[in-house]
């Protein structure tokens, strides 16, 4: 049987040089179950990738953000079902956002993001964020 699979957009918010990190809430797939992501959502179909995630972002946490440019993307099969994971570079006027779908957060330097039981999708984002740029 073949894996449902999702196109899902991820924000990733840099904000005075932190990276904003949610805690997801209690699923029944424990392996994404209250871990640690870059907050998003599936995009619908025929919608703009780039307002899904305004959508997603203003339903999940009643946020208005601004959507940079893509940062990477990111093929995850988990056990269940599979995911294309897009992450854009996001900003926001405010940090006055809530938590509506989510347990917790925090603000990270980069170096700080490899501390967290991500989902193993956000994991393979944190590998590309955190990966050194060669000197030239």
């Amino acid at each position: 049987m073949e894996k449902k699979h999702s196109v899902v957009v991820a924000a990733v918010v840099v904000r005075n040089g932190k990276y904003l990190c949610m805690r997801r809430c209690r699923s029944r797939y424990l392996y994404i179950s209250e871990r640690w992501e870059f907050p998003g959502g599936k995009v619908e179909q025929g919608e703009d990738e780039k307002d899904a995630l305004r959508r997603e972002i203003k339903e999940e946490m009643d946020w208005d953000i601004n959507v940079g440019r893509r940062t990477a993307t990111i093929h995850h099969e988990y056990p269940d079902f599979a995911i294309t994971l897009k992450a854009y570079l996001c900003t926001a006027d405010t940090d006055d956002f809530k938590l509506l779908e989510h347990l917790d957060y925090k603000w990270l330097d980069k170096e700080e993001l490899k501390t967290l039981n991500w989902t193993a999708a956000d994991k393979k984002l944190v590998s590309r964020l955190t990966r050194k740029k060669p000197a030239r």
